[in-house]
């Protein structure tokens, strides 16, 4: 009985073992496909991270957040957050004194027709417009550092389930031989039939 229970519980651990090996090379997949695809449509923007120089007027906490990436191409999901965050931000935030873009739409909406043509209309537009490029652009570098985790998070999950596919591998063994010591215990202490004379 106990042996029949050892291998029940040992052919479950090496269907789990199974499922665990199959869910981490899925993983492991789409750690490498979304990284790619990541960093090829990122390196399709030819963007180059600014220099020490170039961030010279923005606060210290943005240039540290920018120094590790100084003068390089932008293509990981890390550059994207760190020039959407502390670049195209910075600049947005010091053209339009922190007010976002709904704001200044709001602003612009309100004026009357001869306001928008003056110049202080004319130049709240130009101010309406670069808020919204630098929205967008942001949410698109955003979106690829999201990818990018979600990469990063797979290649985790994907050692993880290794490691757990080995784990259950060796307790697999650990069962099977175990449940040969049984029926091998089991043979050596049975009764052996004394012969029956007439």
């Amino acid at each position: 009985m106990r042996s029949a229970f050892d291998k029940l519980i040992s052919w479950t651990g090496l269907l789990m073992a199974a499922v665990l090996l199959t869910a981490g090379g899925l993983l492991l997949w789409a750690n490498s496909y979304i990284g790619d695809q990541v960093q090829d449509q990122l390196a399709m923007q030819d963007i180059t991270m600014p220099t020490a120089e170039a961030t010279a007027e923005l606060s210290q906490a943005d240039q540290d957040a920018l120094a590790p990436y100084s003068g390089s191409k932008l293509d990981t999901g890390a550059e994207a957050k760190a020039f959407a965050d502390h670049y195209i931000l910075a600049h947005m935030n010091a053209a339009s004194d922190g007010r976002t873009y709904e704001e200044v739409s709001g602003e612009y909406i309100q004026l009357s027709d001869e306001e928008k043509a003056s110049p202080d209309g004319q130049a709240l537009a130009g101010l309406r417009q670069t808020l919204f490029m630098g929205n967008t652009l942001r949410g698109l570098l955003l979106n690829a550092y999201a990818f990018a985790t979600i990469a990063t998070i797979a290649g985790i999950a994907a050692i993880v389930s290794f490691a757990a596919a080995a784990l259950l591998l060796v307790l697999v063994g650990v069962g099977f031989w175990h449940a040969r010591r049984v029926e091998h215990d089991a043979e050596r202490t049975a009764p052996v039939p004394v012969p029956q004379h007439a």
